[in-house]
């Protein structure tokens, strides 16, 4: 038995541990955004259904909710809408929402239901800890990788003169 002092003392950690829901029912996307976003000092509480959320938000008060649009009964916005609607009832702190999206035209879905940010699936590690930087870190995340190209591209002659060697002439 060692001194009396070293049984008491107890080791003191100063970095903040950070919370992270991720909420889906396919278990090959909770453990791919598990892979991500899970690192020392943060914290993975992963659910399977939509409808347990709000009760683990409830409990944890976490930094951030990861959430699937389409998920069983109660998918990615209805989630969304719910944890918006109880901050408005005060029942709930603040707390940002990514929602991972199956399509673009899933843009529309996730700006009504309030989300900080989102990204259009598949996923790309690159981009999931982009965004989930950050919304930890206060701001949003807009994921434009599958967005249209802005311009259009020269097009190619459709007809040229060529001379006998084959070059336009």
């Amino acid at each position: 038995m060692g001194p009396r002092w070293s049984r008491l003392r107890t080791p003191v950690s100063l970095t903040t541990v950070r919370t992270i829901v991720v909420a889906s029912d396919a278990p090959s996307v909770r453990a791919e955004v598990t892979a991500v976003v899970g690192e020392p000092g943060t914290e993975v509480i992963e659910v399977h259904r939509g409808r347990a959320v709000a009760h683990v938000v409830a409990d944890h008060t976490p930094d951030l909710v990861v959430v699937d649009l389409q998920m069983g009964s109660m998918g990615g916005m209805a989630v969304c809408l719910e944890l918006r609607l109880e901050e408005s009832y005060g029942n709930l702190s603040h707390v940002p929402v990514l929602m991972l999206l199956d399509r673009r035209p899933d843009v529309f879905l996730a700006k009504r239901s309030g989300a900080e940010g989102w990204v259009v699936k598949p996923l790309d590690p690159i981009r999931l800890r982009r965004a989930t930087a950050a919304l930890l870190g206060g701001g949003t995340y807009f994921d434009e990788s599958f967005q249209p190209v802005s311009g259009i591209a020269p097009e190619e002659p459709v007809g040229f003169a060529a001379g006998a060697s084959g070059e336009p002439a």
